[in-house]
């Protein structure tokens, strides 16, 4: 009990002092245990990359494309109307939404999300953010789940 109200109150302040996403340049990893499932290497969470391990934050460090992935969500994020809680929401409807490609394939509703699928298609063009706004998550979004696990089978490199 004692653990689990010490990592709430490490990313409390995280929440309490984030900016809007166009406010942010560049996010840092940070190293945070508890939120992160085994398996995960990082999580976008108000401008900052929470890792589970410090190699890991080491990782984002040298890894560009593991980068430029999260900073797509960051990208995502400021086509929500610039808000971090918009984009935490619409991001728990598409997950919630997508449940049933549990069935179907492993994470089935965190890979097809519209925002995951965005970010994992272009993670190794390293230019697709100096070419405007990552918006391409609407057009999954507008996806049946079908589609976008076909999608996902087929188009999406760098997965499977």
């Amino acid at each position: 009990m004692i653990y689990f109200m010490w990592m709430m109150f490490r990313v409390v302040p995280i929440m309490w002092h984030a900016v809007r996403p166009s406010r942010v340049v560049d996010m840092p990893a940070v190293v945070n245990s508890f939120w992160m499932r085994k398996g995960f290497e990082g999580l976008t969470f108000f401008g900052q990359i929470l890792t589970p391990t410090q190699s890991e934050a080491d990782l984002f460090e040298r890894s560009k494309e593991m980068k430029n992935h999260e900073m797509i969500h960051l990208r995502q994020a400021q086509s929500c109307g610039d808000s971090w809680w918009r984009f935490y929401l619409l991001y728990i409807w598409y997950w919630l939404k997508a449940l049933p490609a549990n069935r179907q394939l492993k994470h089935g509703a965190y890979l097809v999300n519209p925002f995951e699928l965005e970010a994992y298609r272009h993670m190794n063009n390293l230019d697709y953010l100096t070419n405007g706004e990552a918006t391409e998550w609407r057009k999954f979004a507008k996806m049946s789940i079908q589609e976008r696990i076909k999608l996902y089978e087929q188009n999406t490199p760098g997965l499977g």
